[in-house]
């Protein structure tokens, strides 16, 4: 427990008659650095007082908020799911219960089917709730011009062609589409190892034709409660169409597209119920617009042929590991920005480096970069790439190169 500060002992000042001038002035002198220095302890000890009383009268409100959300009963989500004379039909979120409840006719104008509410312990409705996409779709990445370009992927000449005539023509040129009298692709599937640059694919195709990148993982659509995971899906092509041109990219979509199971658990047969939604969306009966769907996975054996068919994803693109040549135009886009020695030749490491991913490779140039560092140099020498690769490619148990990042 905190005591308040004692107060400093009051200066005196004592002048005896018989004192010389030279004596008044020197206890005048004395009296006066005295009561500057109480003066001093005075204001340090006014000014504690002051932010302790700022911080006990935040501490109070505080307190007054929480004790009055206390007395406030619960508030739960629901939806609208019908309407009929003078009753509403609710759907409460969660538990998914059903119930029909009287509402006031002001209420009942505001409704529709549809509109989210929120509702008390009676399943009476306290507010209509504004009709914004879920906030975990608003959490997904949105990036309006990623700053990812064409000439930042190495090695990947032939699926960056394949992925601009599906994704990009679409958006910049449809009238092409037009005069020729078929239907652009729906879809593009990006299969391949990890790090071999799947999302940058797609970023860069982003980047290009200046759409809304809306990048989600598969696993982020899997939830605990019924329906939610749908419901998700819906709001995630809502967003879309709110921001077109747009790119939605579903990384690890083998999370909520693997096959099917004869598996009865309630958490089997939610992931199904999202792939359906995810389906659904992709079929639509209605023209998606300039909405693009780009999906990647690194388990393309584990995916459901339900949507690998033509009309959801039209194009399967492999995104292999870099070859020889692929390999030294990886490390030379990862080189650009660095003082390299003269003696270093990037199409020998590129040789040494066989079964790189990109990723892998972008690690070994950082690596031969610390290595420089470490030694306070500013150029990377041919040994600090012998140290890297040594550090970098790590055989495991299999027998295969690792990274460590």
């Amino acid at each position: 427990m905190s005591h308040s500060p004692s107060l400093p002992d009051r200066p005196t000042l004592n002048l005896d008659p018989d004192m010389s001038t030279e004596e008044r002035l020197a206890a005048l002198r004395k009296h006066f650095i005295d009561v500057s220095r109480v003066h001093d302890e005075l204001t340090t000890q006014l000014d504690t007082a002051r932010n302790r009383q700022s911080e006990l009268r935040e501490e109070v409100t505080d307190l007054q908020e929480e004790n009055e959300a206390l007395k406030t009963s619960s508030l739960y989500l629901a939806t609208v799911e019908e309407l009929t004379d003078d009753q509403v039909l609710l759907k409460q979120h969660g538990n998914n219960q059903e119930v029909l409840t009287d509402v006031s006719p002001r209420l009942y104008d505001r409704l529709e089917a549809g509109d989210r509410v929120a509702i008390n312990d009676s399943f009476a409705i306290q507010t209509v709730l504004d009709t914004e996409t879920d906030a975990r779709a608003q959490a997904m990445e949105i990036s309006a011009d990623p700053d990812v370009r064409y000439d930042d992927i190495g090695g990947l000449e032939s699926q960056i062609q394949e992925v601009r005539e599906a994704v990009e023509d679409p958006l910049t040129n449809p009238q092409k589409f037009e005069e020729v009298g078929i239907d652009p692709p729906t879809g593009v599937l990006l299969h391949g190892p990890p790090g071999t640059g799947k999302t940058m694919l797609a970023k860069a195709v982003a980047n290009q034709t200046d759409a809304t990148f809306i990048k989600m993982a598969g696993s982020e659509l899997v939830q605990k409660f019924i329906g939610e995971g749908a419901r998700l899906v819906r709001d995630l092509f809502e967003m879309a169409a709110e921001r077109e041109p747009a790119i939605i990219f579903i990384d690890e979509i083998d999370a909520i597209a693997a096959k099917r199971t004869e598996s009865k658990t309630s958490g089997d047969a939610e992931v199904q119920r999202t792939m359906m939604q995810l389906l659904s969306e992709m079929d639509g009966f209605d023209h998606r617009g300039d909405i693009s769907i780009i999906a990647a996975t690194n388990r393309f054996d584990m995916l459901d042929r339900a949507i690998l068919r033509p009309g959801r994803f039209d194009r399967l693109i492999e995104v292999p590991e870099p070859d020889a040549e692929g390999r030294e135009q990886i490390l030379r886009i990862h080189t650009r920005g660095m003082q390299l020695a003269p003696d270093i030749d990037l199409g020998a490491i590129a040789d040494e480096s066989e079964g790189f991913s990109g990723a892998e490779l972008e690690s070994l140039a950082t690596e031969a970069g610390m290595f420089a560092i470490r030694d306070g140099r500013t150029d990377v020498s041919r040994g600090d790439f012998e140290d890297a690769l040594e550090k970098v490619s790590q055989d495991d148990p299999t027998g295969m190169p690792i990274a460590f990042y």
